[in-house]
């Protein structure tokens, strides 16, 4: 097997079971245990992985998020619950605000489904695809390009959206911790916090495995959310919380 091919089949497992083990990856693909590291080293350098002993990951960390093209393939049937749920929150007419991430790509090819809208992003695969959609005014936000996270961010991002407004913003994260929701990224989270500060009404999309986790950067408190929507029960502390702060913690079904 061709390097290429070798390092291909390891994201691809990956993929499937978030994490791999350094000997299995010897052992499978017939080659030394170095060759394995060599591999994993690059894939790390390009960002599509972390290295943990004895093997890799693409489960997030505190400072590592996987690759827009790594996540757009986990967790289909959770991110269309969600999308669902979130759609039931648009009104024809409004404007809505979509942050980065791949979640929030399944949403927003969705919102066509709602026109007429005014929608507002920095995620470069929601531009795409909504880009020809009927009645519906999209405004892409400038800045710097992320691969990583296939957005724009930085200043022109930030003044863009200082200079908008929207009826909805829909935020995404990997990473909540107590009542708090966090982000690996700086540049990443002022552009969420200024669209968050642009909405009138802000709503969290956050998958029930990223709860119980941190992250480098604070994002916001979950009280800044009017809704917070998961896939499954993450806890019976969160609902509490949530319940306190007065704010609605919805699990979407299928």
């Amino acid at each position: 097997m061709k390097r290429e091919e070798r390092r291909q089949a390891i994201m691809d497992a990956l993929v499937e079971a978030r994490a791999v083990d350094l000997d299995d990856l010897a052992e499978r693909f017939a080659v030394s245990k170095m060759t394995i590291h060599r591999d994993l080293d690059d894939l790390e350098q390009t960002g599509l992985l972390r290295k943990v002993r004895g093997g890799a990951t693409i489960e997030a960390g505190t400072q590592f998020e996987s690759d827009f093209r790594i996540r757009e393939l986990q967790d289909g049937d959770a991110k269309a619950r969600m999308a669902r749920a979130a759609l039931a929150l648009v009104e024809p007419g409004m404007t809505v605000m979509v942050n980065d991430g791949s979640m929030a790509a399944l949403l927003g090819t969705r919102l066509a489904e709602k026109p007429p809208l005014t929608v507002i992003t920095n995620n470069l695969a929601v531009v795409d695809r909504l880009k020809d959609a009927p009645r519906i005014t999209l405004i892409a936000l400038g800045g710097s390009y992320s691969p990583k996270f296939n957005g724009f961010f930085g200043v022109v991002t930030e003044q863009a959206l200082s200079r908008l407004r929207a009826d909805l913003a829909f935020i995404s994260t990997p990473a909540v911790s107590g009542m708090q929701a966090f982000h690996m990224d700086d540049a990443v989270v002022r552009a969420k916090q200024a669209m968050m500060a642009a909405a009138n009404r802000s709503v969290l999309l956050v998958n029930h495995q990223r709860f119980g986790r941190s992250a480098l950067n604070l994002l916001a408190d979950l009280s800044q959310f009017e809704t917070v929507i998961t896939d499954a029960e993450p806890g019976p502390d969160v609902s509490a919380a949530m319940r306190r702060a007065g704010r609605r913690l919805t699990i979407a079904k299928d």
